[in-house]
C-alpha cells in the first residue's frame, strides 16, 4: 500500500497495512476515514501525526497530555475497550489532537475534551468525547 504524505513533502511513501490504526467510527467530523497511519518528523518526537490513508489532506497533528503537563483521568466503557479490543490498559496510549486556535491569535491548543485511545497492540483506536468533564485537570508549571 502506498499514500502521500503531503505535510512531509513525500509521495507515494510505501506503507505496511498491518501498521495502521483502524478507527470504528472514525475521529469527530471525520467520521468516514477509519484507517490511519501514525508518523513523526525524524528529528522531532513530540508531536505525531495521524495521517489518513484514505485521504492525504486529513492529518491530525497529536501529543502526549504529559508533554503539556497535562494530567487527567477517564473512565472507558465496557463498550469502549471493546470496539478497540482493549484488555490490558498497559496496552493505551492516551493522545491529545493540537490546533490552531484562530480566534485566539493562532495560539496552539490541546483538545482535551476529546482524547484519542489507540490500543498499541490491536491497532484500534478512538476518540473519547467526554461531556461532563469536571475541573480535574492538573497543570504543572515549569
Amino acid at each position: 500500500m502506498k499514500i502521500d504524505l503531503d505535510r512531509f513533502g513525500l509521495k507515494s511513501v510505501a506503507v505496511d497495512p498491518q501498521t495502521l490504526f483502524s478507527f470504528p467510527e472514525g475521529i469527530l467530523g471525520f467520521e468516514t476515514y477509519k484507517d490511519f497511519k501514525l508518523f513523526h518528523e525524524e528529528d522531532k518526537t513530540t508531536v505525531f501525526w495521524l495521517q489518513s490513508v484514505d485521504d492525504p489532506s486529513v492529518m491530525f497533528p497529536i501529543i502526549t497530555p504529559e508533554s503539556i503537563n497535562v494530567e487527567y483521568e477517564f473512565e472507558l466503557t465496557t463498550e469502549d475497550c471493546a470496539m478497540i479490543g482493549l484488555d490490558n490498559i498497559d496496552d493505551a496510549a492516551i493522545v491529545v489532537i493540537v490546533y490552531r486556535n484562530d480566534a485566539d491569535g493562532g495560539k496552539v491548543a490541546a483538545n482535551t475534551k476529546s482524547p484519542v485511545v489507540l490500543n498499541m497492540k490491536t491497532r484500534q483506536g478512538m476518540q473519547k468525547v467526554l461531556n461532563d468533564v469536571h475541573p480535574t485537570l492538573l497543570y504543572r508549571a515549569r
